[in-house]
């Protein structure tokens, strides 16, 4: 069994998820940026992703590379192929990964199996926006989820909310009273309401295709990032106005 398995969500039944994950990017998809982005993280013992079997869906495959595991569900939510991915591949706590968040940074999630492993009867860990939200809700668009197994296996057999399914962790997150949450403080560089790293609209893409372009391939790490938003007042108040006129829930 291992320890910390790396799960990259290839598919949702959200609007254009799909479609995003598929963009190109310097002629690679965004969902194979993430992919080889996770498999660079030191602290997961393996990574796979995740998709759904039904036609709408399964091109995805066809993005993936050939040396990461795919496992395909007919589960008709995420959090249902979520439990169903570990009985193929049995492991103590997963990482979920979005398959469409392009700046997915290794060293945060690095951070959160080295914070999970300080807190053995934690069932839950990631980052914290200022206002106490998990980040993963956030604009921001950068963070991954550590969730023990056993408590995910627990949110497919009891949550019956649609919403709550699809969001695959919603369950676990917001229920502190019967789950063990750990929330790290998101770096205050990038937990601001003028930094949108989250890929939802056209505007959104432009911003991400100016970011690659002025770093690079290899300089994709957050806190390069933040210094090049730092210095483009123009672009965070862009950013900010889609925070605030176009933002809905992350999943």
């Amino acid at each position: 069994m291992l320890k910390n398995l790396g799960v990259v969500q290839a598919c949702s039944h959200v609007p254009h998820y799909q479609c995003r994950a598929a963009r190109k990017l310097d002629g690679r998809p965004i969902l194979e940026w993430v992919i080889r982005r996770a498999t660079e993280c030191q602290r997961l013992d393996g990574v796979i992703v995740l998709a759904c079997d039904c036609p709408d869906h399964r091109f995805l495959r066809s993005l993936v590379p050939t040396d990461v595991p795919i496992f395909s569900g007919d589960q008709p939510d995420s959090l249902g192929r979520f439990a169903k991915a570990l009985e193929a591949y049995p492991a103590e706590a997963v990482i979920r990964i979005r398959g469409d968040n392009l700046f997915t940074d290794p060293a945060l999630i690095d951070r959160l199996v080295n914070e999970a492993e300080k807190a053995p009867d934690c069932d839950y860990v990631s980052f914290s926006s200022h206002d106490g939200r998990p980040a993963i809700q956030s604009p921001v668009g950068i963070y991954a989820e550590w969730v023990r197994a056993k408590a995910l296996r627990k949110a497919a057999e009891r949550s019956t909310d649609a919403h709550e399914r699809e969001q695959v962790t919603r369950y676990i997150y917001d229920r502190p009273q019967k789950f063990s949450i750990r929330l790290l403080p998101a770096p205050s560089e990038l937990d601001r309401a003028d930094v949108r790293l989250r890929i939802d609209q056209e505007e959104d893409w432009d911003h991400m295709t100016a970011i690659y372009e002025a770093l690079g391939p290899e300089g994709l790490d957050w806190r390069r990032i933040a210094s090049l938003l730092s210095h483009h007042p123009t672009l965070r108040s862009r950013m900010a106005v889609l925070n605030r006129d176009c933002d809905g829930p992350a999943w």
